[in-house]
């Protein structure tokens, strides 16, 4: 008897139903967009600290930033000597340094491993080095590596990531050359999972075995071997050592953090740091004591800055994280406005339908229904109407999303400086080294999870729940008179 008057009733108030499930619907559907868009905006920005941390790191371990001795600029120095005798004379050198100076000694890395809460910890060299090309006629020339022109300081992309022209002193003749720099990241070859690596895919060639600890071998980006006309088989000269081109690497997200890789033992042996890395890449055991882990490295090993996901994520800035603020804060309060006002408009269009039922309703009741039965019956028509605007919502909802995943607004991440060492992004040498911001670009999605499905659902049979008990609480007041007054 109930689903057959259920349908009946249902039947003869297709518009006042279609009204309050529409009400419904478009506040459904604006959550669903609001979390979704909020999904993406996650997902963007862990693209951003995903590129420089690598897969499954949870926090870098670098050497805590030192004050600058006094006359050093941190500028690398070339001297050039042409030969006055020859009319051209080409010359070409490599100036290998670290990131910023700043260093560890290896033995940290057993010692972050050994900390309570540390799953695995893996050491990194990085290395920015700046090759110098130059034509020289009848006389010399010396550069102080202070930079013209176009600036470049190996970051995203490779050898996209800048040239840079440096002001020769020239003597007696003239001098033309060209300064480029690039990034070179020393990784641990025993264990690929973390590191600069670990955030790239090898789509070409194949990555270091275990064996090549100190093999002379190396996998480029690929933004750098396009760019330098690089290939598996190929030959890469770095300060006068060879090294064949085993694979090329694509990173995970839109940019490359490190142009060229490097066994560390052999980046080790480039820059002379022996038994030295500049950052720790580790993973916590449990992601719940990412705090407790800091906090004991932090004790424990003096003289290092240790830097989470969550640090970083404070230093993301620009249109992602703007985006991103307005979803979470004026998206979420919009999203429970428009939510209130359309679990409101069908209580009340509900209420209303039952103020205009006076007579059905005083008649059941003369005809022997109980005042439960009728309100019973009015919360079931809510129901349904509930899960009709939660059907229509959910498409809707979908919709958007869709949508605005076809459309892939481009969405800007500038990554600023996070207290650490000197350094950057594009040597890899992880978030708390960066000196400079890295700037990348985001395509911006909207994945809808199985969860706001399931919250949409709720909030439909909330809506209709709502609407039920305001309209049956109304049906339940009615008396048998009423009826007989409503024909009068």
């Amino acid at each position: 008897m109930f689903g057959i008057y259920l349908k009946r009733e249902l039947g003869r108030r297709k518009k006042a139903a279609l009204v309050i499930a529409l009400g419904l619907a478009l506040g459904i559907a604006l959550v669903i967009t609001v979390n979704s868009v909020s999904a993406g905006m996650t997902q963007a920005q862990d693209k951003v600290l995903k590129s420089l941390y690598g897969l499954g790191t949870d926090m870098t371990v670098t050497k805590a930033r030192s004050a600058p001795t006094s006359g050093s600029s941190g500028r690398p120095n070339f001297q050039f000597d042409a030969n006055s005798n020859d009319s051209d004379d080409t010359q070409s050198s490599d100036r290998v340094m670290t990131q910023g100076g700043q260093a560890l000694a290896s033995s940290v890395v057993t010692k972050v491993s050994q900390q309570s809460g540390v799953a695995s910890a893996v050491g990194a060299l990085t290395l920015n080095v700046t090759k110098v090309d130059g034509s020289f006629t009848q006389g010399k020339a010396q550069s102080s590596g202070g930079n013209t022109g176009n600036s470049g300081q190996g970051g995203p992309g490779g050898g996209s990531g800048g040239t840079s022209t440096a002001a020769p002193q020239v003597q007696g003749g003239g001098a033309n050359f060209d300064v480029n720099s690039y990034s070179v990241a020393g990784v641990d070859v025993t264990d690929q999972t973390l590191g600069p690596l670990a955030g790239s895919e090898i789509t070409t060639g194949k990555t270091f075995t275990a064996a090549q600890t100190d093999a002379k071998v190396a996998v480029v980006s690929k933004a750098y071997a396009k760019e330098n006309s690089l290939k598996v088989g190929g030959t890469l000269k770095i300060s006068g050592t060879k090294y064949t081109i085993i694979g090329i690497a694509t990173p995970d997200s839109s940019e490359s953090t490190t142009d060229v890789y490097l066994p560390l033992k052999q980046a080790q042996t480039l820059a002379d740091a022996k038994n030295q890395v500049t950052t720790i890449y580790v993973k916590a055991s449990d992601s719940k004591q990412i705090d407790s882990v800091k906090s004991a490295i932090q004790k424990n090993i003096s003289g290092t800055t240790v830097t989470t996901s969550a640090d970083l994520a404070e230093t993301v800035s620009g249109s992602l994280s703007t985006a991103s603020d307005l979803a979470t804060s004026v998206g979420k309060w919009l999203s429970i406005a428009v939510l209130v006002a359309a679990f409101l408009v069908a209580a009340l269009l509900t209420s209303s339908a039952v103020s205009r039922r006076v007579r059905e309703f005083g008649t059941l009741k003369a005809l022997g229904w109980p005042s439960r039965r009728v309100t019973r019956q009015v919360v079931g028509e809510s129901i349904v109407n509930g899960l009709l605007g939660g059907a229509l919502g959910i498409g809707l909802g979908l919709a958007a999303a869709y949508a605005v995943t076809m459309i892939s607004p481009k969405l800007t991440a500038q990554l600023g400086n996070t207290g650490g060492g000197a350094g950057g992004p594009g040597g890899g040498g992880g978030p708390g080294q960066q000196a400079t911001q890295n700037t990348m670009e985001i395509a911006l999605t909207a994945p809808v999870s199985m969860t706001t499905i399931a919250l949409a659902v709720g909030l439909a049979v909330t809506g209709g729940l709502i609407a039920g008990a305001m309209g049956g609480w109304r049906a339940s007041r009615m008396r048998p008179a009423d009826a007989l007054r409503s024909v009068s």
